[in-house]
């Protein structure tokens, strides 16, 4: 088994939008927080824009980190990103299987097991370059599921060598949780906040300090 890191990498989430503004604030954050890969999903209810996604694909490229688009393997690899997260659904080994057709062995196709243990080991055992702890089933969604995901991480980096990435870090009491669970990645996603009142080196500095808190803490 491969040693796992002291501090985890972050994935930066962020939406697909137009506009030089989000643009420099995506390569701000990318700068600022050291995400080794960028996870560009669109809009609610829409499609992926090829013509807004291309920049902020080549803007990461050429920071040397890896953007990978939510669910839509064709426009990967139309655009030349580095292939796709997938979402978690019922059937996301079959999703796994058509996306790796589609992008070949060189790309980096990772997805989401959502709370599932059966579903995390099928995706290891097919192939997956990461496999993802996320969201619940909606029928578990009012319950609290921190703990849960951080047992589910846990589990999977103590007996995996797949790399982990944890979601759901919604705060930094998350971020550090998930750190200290063992996660590989902990995907957070970039503010949206147009007034300006945070700040990207502000948050990056609080997201730094989460990151390395399990390890400082040794």
């Amino acid at each position: 088994m491969t040693k796992k890191p002291a501090v985890p990498g972050l994935c930066l989430l962020a939406e697909i939008r137009q506009g030089a503004e989000w643009l420099r604030r995506i390569g701000e954050a990318l700068d600022a927080t050291g995400a080794v890969t960028l996870v560009l999903g669109a809009p609610q209810d829409t499609t992926i824009d090829q013509a807004a996604a291309r920049p902020l694909v080549e803007l990461a490229q050429q920071k040397k980190v890896a953007a990978l688009l939510v669910d839509d393997a064709v426009t990967a690899r139309a655009i030349g990103a580095d292939g796709v997260h997938l979402s978690w659904r019922p059937e996301i080994d079959e999703a796994y299987v058509a996306a790796r057709k589609t992008l070949g062995a060189e790309a980096i196709v990772g997805a989401d097991a959502g709370f599932s243990r059966h579903d995390a080991m099928a995706l290891g055992e097919a192939g997956a370059d990461y496999v993802a702890f996320g969201e619940p089933p909606a029928a578990e969604a009012e319950t609290d599921t921190a703990e849960e995901r951080a047992e589910l991480v846990t589990w999977w980096a103590e007996i995996f060598v797949v790399p982990v990435v944890a979601f759901g870090a919604n705060r930094l009491d998350d971020v550090a949780q998930l750190a200290r669970a063992g996660a590989d990645f902990i995907a957070v996603r970039l503010p949206d906040d147009a007034t300006g009142a945070t700040t990207i080196p502000a948050w990056a500095a609080d997201l730094r300090a989460a990151l390395r808190a399990p390890a400082d803490a040794a």
